[in-house]
């Protein structure tokens, strides 16, 4: 078995409300040293380790895991685990 570590975030120009919303926050909370937040999804999966794992994970991602038209994603495939 492999974790597969997924990060999910939105691509550069989408809007971010929920960031907005948590900027926002902080700057009530007398955070201001925070000068913007920007909101996204991690998803760890752990997998049989195949041959063509990459391309699997590639897959599930541009399926389910994201929302291609407003999110982009990246993986990190750990190492073996028993």
């Amino acid at each position: 078995m492999v974790k597969v570590q997924v990060y999910v975030t939105l691509k550069e120009g989408v809007l971010d409300p929920q960031g907005s919303a948590i900027t926002n926050a902080l700057h009530t909370m007398n955070y201001e040293e925070v000068k913007s937040v920007e909101t996204g999804k991690y998803i760890e999966l752990e997998v049989e380790k195949t041959e063509n794992l990459e391309e699997r994970v590639e897959e599930m991602c541009e399926k389910l895991l994201s929302n291609p038209v407003i999110e982009d994603y990246t993986y990190k495939i750990g190492e073996a685990v028993s």
